[in-house]
């Protein structure tokens, strides 16, 4: 099953990510905030991602690896 793994401590939480979803599985968690104070980008549904590799691809700061 795919899955997308971000690395906290690179996202900016810039959003990039979840415009570039075709699945619409990624959203920024409101409810955390990382060391460097940005909300980091999270998956909402591993199930429905499609490996595609538009959220990893569209990421500035390659905090996106897309593990199939």
């Amino acid at each position: 099953m795919a899955r997308i793994e971000v690395e906290e401590h690179f996202c900016k939480g810039c959003g990039l990510c979840v415009d570039a979803c075709p699945t619409h599985i990624i959203e920024l968690d409101l409810d955390k905030i990382t060391a460097k104070g940005y909300h980091p980008a999270r998956c909402i549904d591993a199930e429905k991602c499609t490996a595609c590799m538009s959220c990893a691809l569209m990421c500035p700061d390659v905090a996106i690896t897309v593990v199939r």
